[in-house]
């Protein structure tokens, strides 16, 4: 190797070690391109590099991928733009391949280097490729080519975009499901790229084959072309042309074609207006909501209101409402859990009226679903309804609901509700949350779940947070400190570990007067494991408090812990001691 010419050795070393037998060094020797091409200079790279590329015939799709999307970023080390046309034969090679990523990629990467290329290259080189790849004996490149129409067309002269519209054409009536479902993908991005006049006139009528193709797959993708080729049309010629697409995909046989117009739909109506959405696609819309497919249903359900929101109240009152009573006794927890996560949002929808009437029974049917995600996803949208009904009538009708899943037998519930509290503190503000959801919090700290005091410690944490200092010294403290002459360690334990998320919050005052005498009561105790949470504790209070507190109160103590019997209990009481001493020396 020495008797060979720096400049030469890259490539040299690269060429050996993408024979190697090793996916990983050829792997590491594609992601390093770029450094060998700038250690070899553009020329180079362009006369050696490229063609060793272009003829590297490696047979694993991770190398491939990697090198399709190295290639895609090449332009700077083959000399600029003007030489951009020296990475299209490698790439054109990778399009056709069998693996679908390496595909893409590499369609991705001719993208990029297409929307740079100055418009004689892309006549020259670019173009030519494209209708390379269309008439491409092995389906692969045909399905690769559909994704490159829209870069080559804007810079195509008159007479080309003629036959580039004309090969487009054919590649949606090709005879793979996979080359016309390619077409069906891409069409809306052609699209964008052709003259209003052949938009009108070529593109709808490929559309309006796609949309009749025998294959659902190819269907179901041309739902998407609908939202994309409303954006593109007037308002009238989309009534004309869009919406009975729309309407006519909507009964399809396939349940996925239906299941992508029920995803799609909010898009949909926004490609047709509000106006022809009012008097035409609602029939369509209740047929989704009521479609004997749970997959279908739980799409439609989550644009409920989404889709009311472009009705007015009394269309959504009269056709929706009696679809969204069906849905929340729904046989699957599936469409119950995508109701109940969109449904609060219909209430201002709806108004107050229509809200107590009818919205309310549903909540509070979905509220004691069997599903715990129902349950949640209603709980976590509440004051949505608040802004609506007011808190008096929410707390008549909603919380007994509440407070009988924060004492729910299921651990987990109780638990998902306990994150809950803080969000509705803030919702429902304190006066309301002293009177109802106060002594909840309190219960919590003595649940016989670890998983739930450590929540509950956490909530009163979170809670001091929200209300602040004083109101969490008036009804959070005393009620704590309360429970640290409890018989049971356990939760003697969870409330050291409740101080000491208070104390941050409390500050040094109040940590000093009210929190730390407890801690250091609790050093007496006759269990090892409060004790060494006591040198925890007095640990994470020492940057919190002063310095002279420390030195009279928290070092004697620990001091005292350091010489304990029990082996754990000295440890973490010498760490905490360090720590004391660390914060010494900094200040």
């Amino acid at each position: 190797m020495a008797m060979i010419e720096e400049p030469l050795y890259p490539i040299a070393v690269l060429i050996d070690e993408l024979k190697n037998e090793d996916i990983q060094l050829r792997l590491n020797s594609i992601r390093r391109l770029s450094t060998i091409a700038r250690a070899l200079g553009d020329e180079r790279t362009r006369k050696e590099l490229i063609p060793f590329l272009s003829e590297n015939n490696d047979d694993d799709d991770e190398v491939l991928l990697a090198m399709a999307e190295e290639l895609g970023v090449f332009i700077p080390y083959v000399g600029g733009v003007e030489y951009a046309n020296v990475l299209l034969p490698p790439l054109e090679t990778l399009c056709t391949v069998e693996e679908t990523c390496v595909r893409d990629k590499a369609v991705e990467s001719l993208c990029r280097i297409g929307a740079q290329m100055r418009e004689q290259d892309l006549v020259e080189y670019f173009i030519p490729l494209v209708k390379r790849l269309a008439a491409g004996e092995w389906f692969t490149a045909r399905v690769s080519s559909c994704g490159l129409f829209h870069i080559a067309y804007s810079s195509a002269p008159e007479t080309l975009k003629t036959e580039l519209r004309t090969i487009y054409s054919q590649l949606c009536q090709d005879d793979m499901p996979m080359v016309r479902r390619s077409a069906a993908t891409n069409l809306g991005k052609f699209a964008a790229t052709v003259e209003p006049a052949h938009l009108k006139t070529d593109i709808m009528s490929i559309f309006e084959d796609l949309t009749q193709d025998d294959q659902d797959s190819v269907r179901l993708l041309a739902v998407e072309g609908c939202a994309a080729l409303g954006k593109l049309l007037e308002p009238q010629e989309c009534v004309a042309h869009i919406l009975p697409v729309i309407v006519s995909f909507s009964q399809d046989k396939s349940w996925r074609v239906r299941y992508m117009v029920a995803n799609q739909l909010y898009e949909l109506c926004e490609a047709v207006g509000p106006e022809p959405t009012r008097s035409d696609l609602v029939p369509s819309y209740v047929r989704l909501l009521r479609d004997n497919e749970a997959e279908v249903r739980i799409a439609a359900a989550g644009k409920v209101t989404k889709f009311c929101r472009i009705l007015n109240p009394e269309l959504s009152i009269q056709h929706i409402l009696p679809c969204v009573k069906e849905l929340s006794t729904d046989s699957s927890q599936h469409v119950r859990s995508a109701l109940a996560s969109v449904i609060m949002g219909m209430a201002p929808v709806l108004g107050k009226d229509a809200t107590i009437e009818q919205l309310l029974p549903i909540f509070l049917s979905l509220l004691k679903d069997e599903f715990p995600d129902v349950r949640l996803n209603i709980i976590s949208k509440l004051d949505q309804v608040n802004q609506v009904i007011g808190i008096d009538l929410l707390s008549q009708s909603l919380l007994p609901a509440i407070v009988e899943l924060a004492e729910d037998r299921h651990w987990r519930v109780r638990l998902a509700i306990i994150e809950y509290i803080p969000l509705l503190a803030s919702q429902l503000g304190v006066g309301f949350f002293d009177d109802k959801l106060g002594a909840l919090c309190m219960q919590w700290l003595k649940d016989k779940v670890y998983s739930i005091r450590d929540a509950a410690a956490n909530n009163v944490k979170r809670l001091a947070e929200e209300f602040g200092p004083e109101w969490a010294m008036q009804h959070i403290i005393p009620q704590v400190l309360d429970m640290t002459n409890n018989s049971h360690y356990l939760y003697r334990m969870t409330i050291l570990h409740a101080i000491s998320l208070l104390a941050p919050v409390m500050g040094p005052e109040i940590t000093c007067s009210k929190l730390l005498p407890v801690v250091i009561n609790a050093s007496k105790d006759r269990v090892p494991n409060i004790k060494f949470n006591v040198a925890k504790v007095l640990q994470s209070l020492i940057p919190i408090v002063d310095q002279s507190v420390v030195e009279k109160t928290i070092r004697p103590c620990l001091v005292e812990l350091s010489e304990d019997p029990d082996v754990d209990v000295r440890f973490f009481a010498n760490q905490a001691l360090q720590s004391s001493d660390q914060v010494m020396m900094s200040t």
